[in-house]
């Protein structure tokens, strides 16, 4: 079920403060002005060892307008809510439009985009903040007492953040929109020591990101009972695992790893703004050039990925983005090949598409929206092999479950990734847990050995709250769907060999 927007919200004169804002600026010549209110809540609750450790709510609001003015940009934003500064803010956007007019070499224009007039909220069936701070704080205090109750746990910490973001919109041209999002990501960690060695290893549970409300940390759409239950012998079978020659192995990635590197080699490479090099002091720009769209060879022809601003539950899932343009799925690799990127307005116009597929985004109201990424994933095969039939085509490798850290250079181009849980295939059967492992590739070659992805039945919706861009950096959640699969002869780095301990 959906909640509704928040009445507190709706309160707020959202017509009448648009109003203020766009009749200044209808007389300016500008061909395009938007306005946007928005208030967002964040909480965060964590516990160690069964006691809280910080239990926080926060509530942020405000407003803005950025017109399009001789084709340049001109914004402003103010933290005070009332027509009077509603009309002022207008005023100091076209100042500032202005000005950037006389310095700017490059004239901007908007791909077209149809009046929308909507109000949409996320599926949700309990909002957090319905939920006073002690009663999000307990469940963390209780997860750690869980954990800590086996004696293989030396330590324990979880924590849950959840946010609430009521977003309204308004431009010159008519579109009018009202949305409300609510997501929230618990997670929880176990630590055990050896005794005689000091040595220690830690066991994060693998549940990802989710645009749900708190029933998804009681168990709507995840298993947290078997999930904590599990961590403490996982942890344990880790600590007394052994490590791996480093060389070339065949891996089956769990979409609880592969999600990440979906994010870093495919998400990020085919934002157009890094491909055409407009993005490049933030985590750098792409190897997926324009040139290459509908030849580069991405991937072995199994491999098809999407762009989604509509999936149920996914973390950048809106009705509508920060231009007014309505939420799309489409293709970004098909058959191995890529076919597509990630656009907004301007983006979409400058390189001759017709339309935006809805990927502006901006973190707050004081902050100017930029293209920011769709849930991006790899599909599964229809019909496709489970993970265990995937396991049994491997005869010496290894099967990759949860992410932990990651490395990838400035075109998204060479990686290293890491994982939560490393297990020995032999003979195409699990063997054991190893550890101190990575995974190295470059993006083209890596998606190239993939030889199979598994069927639906292996697909997951992983993500996470903390995709960086942009200078001043913007915050964005975004989801990535995964299928379970099967890669040849991925290089394995063994990183106690290359830490020399």
């Amino acid at each position: 079920m959906s909640g509704s927007v928040d009445p507190a919200f709706l309160a707020l004169p959202l017509d009448r403060l648009a109003d203020a804002a766009l009749s200044v600026v209808e007389q300016a010549a500008v061909t395009h002005a938007e306005f946007r209110l928005e208030r967002t809540r964040a909480a965060h609750a964590s516990a160690r060892d069964g006691h809280i450790e910080s239990d926080s709510d926060g509530l942020s609001t405000g407003l803005s307008v950025r017109v399009l003015r001789d084709g340049t940009w001109g914004f402003a934003a103010t933290s005070r809510i009332s027509v009077e500064d509603a009309a002022a803010v207008a005023g100091e956007a076209l100042e500032v439009a202005r000005t950037a007019a006389a310095l700017s070499t490059e004239r901007v224009e908007l791909a077209p985009e149809p009046v929308h007039v909507a109000m949409w909220t996320s599926p949700y069936e309990t909002n957090p903040f319905a939920l006073a701070p002690d009663e999000r704080a307990a469940v963390m205090i209780d997860w750690t007492a869980r954990l800590l109750s086996d004696p293989r746990v030396a330590h324990a910490d979880a924590r849950v953040l959840a946010v609430q973001e009521d977003k309204f919109y308004a431009d010159a041209a008519g579109t009018r929109t009202t949305q409300e999002r609510v997501r929230v990501h618990p997670a929880a960690t176990a630590v055990a020591v050896d005794d005689r060695s000091g040595a220690f290893e830690t066991m994060r549970s693998v549940a990802p990101p989710c645009g749900r409300g708190w029933e998804y940390v009681l168990g709507t759409g995840w298993d947290w009972d078997e999930e904590l239950a599990r961590l403490p012998e996982l942890l344990d079978e880790k600590l007394r695992a052994q490590s791996l020659e480093p060389g070339p192995y065949d891996v089956v990635i769990d979409p609880t790893n592969l999600w990440l590197t979906i994010h870093e080699s495919i998400g990020h490479a085919t934002e157009l703004d890094r491909a055409l090099g407009y993005e490049a002091a933030y985590a750098g720009t792409s190897f997926a050039t324009f040139d290459r769209l509908g030849s580069l060879r991405y991937g072995s022809p199994v491999m098809h990925v999407t762009g989604d601003r509509t999936v149920e539950h996914g973390l950048a899932t809106v009705a509508f983005d920060d231009e007014g343009v309505e939420s799309q799925e489409w293709d970004l690799v098909r058959d191995g090949v890529l076919v597509g990127y990630q656009l907004n307005r301007a983006m979409a116009a400058r390189q001759g598409f017709s339309r935006s597929n809805g990927c502006a985004f901006a973190d707050s109201a004081g902050r100017v929206p930029l293209q920011r990424m769709a849930n991006v994933s790899l599909r599964p095969a229809p019909g496709g092999p489970t993970t265990q039939e995937l396991i049994a085509a491997v005869e010496d490798g290894l099967y990759i479950v949860g992410d932990r850290s990651w490395s990838i250079d400035m075109q998204r181009y060479n990686f290293q990734f890491t994982g939560q849980r490393f297990y020995r295939i032999r003979h195409g059967r699990l063997v054991g847990q190893c550890k101190d492992l990575a995974y190295q590739g470059v993006t083209t070659e890596f998606w190239g050995s993939m030889e199979a992805v598994g069927g639906e039945e292996t697909y997951l919706l992983g993500g996470a709250f903390n995709c960086g861009k942009g200078q001043p950096g913007q915050v964005a959640a975004v989801s990535h769907g995964s299928p379970s699969a099967l890669f040849r002869q991925v290089r394995i780095l063994n990183t106690s060999a290359e830490a020399g301990r």
